[in-house]
């Protein structure tokens, strides 16, 4: 180990020492943490004024520990900047509060390096092809029935025929009894 990598564990150390004594001046606990320590389970326990949950250290509801704890995690050194699920598996090595996983996943969404990089899953939009363009009125037509309605006149349905070419709409009322013999010389008329 050489000098280098001694001081920089002097330095983690001591910014936990800090974060700890944060965390012990900070007496507030949700209702949750009370009800744990309360069971005696072995699972929850308070040693020197540190809350453990599970063999972790308990992080009460203060921004600002909160923050650092995310901001030390996201950018580390040999991993660069990891995506929610792998800042999740390092932070809860150490440490758990209620709404972690909410809170880690706010963190990275609001990295913006994080969204910039990010890789996308979806694939690729196929390239826009024109439609063809009709060589004159009525050659291209689309035709769409609506229907049925209230009655009147013993009609019962609208059938819309747009031309492609100038979007002219023609409207006819029909009947939805549909007789193609007598519906083909309807639509002439």
């Amino acid at each position: 180990m050489t000098a280098e990598d001694t001081m920089i564990l002097r330095k983690i150390k001591m910014e936990e020492n800090d974060r700890l004594k944060e965390i012990k001046r900070n007496t507030t606990r949700e209702k949750e943490i009370i009800q744990a320590l309360e069971k005696e389970d072995g699972l929850t326990w308070e040693e020197d004024g540190v809350v453990y949950m599970e063999g972790r250290i308990y992080v009460p509801n203060n921004k600002k520990i909160k923050e650092e704890i995310l901001k030390e995690n996201h950018n580390l050194a040999d991993m660069g900047h990891s995506g929610q699920h792998r800042m999740l598996e390092v932070i809860k090595r150490t440490y758990w509060w209620l709404g972690l996983k909410n809170d880690v996943k706010k963190y990275v969404q609001g990295c913006f390096k994080c969204q910039q990089n990010k890789i996308q899953h979806q694939k690729k939009a196929g390239e826009l092809h024109l439609l063809d363009i009709p060589g004159g009125q009525w050659q291209e037509i689309s035709i769409d029935i609506i229907g049925p309605l209230l009655k009147s006149n013993e009609m019962d349905a609208i059938v819309v025929i747009v031309d492609q070419f100038m979007k002219m709409i023609r409207l006819k009322a029909i009947t939805t009894n549909i007789s193609s013999e007598r519906d083909h010389r309807n639509l002439q008329k």
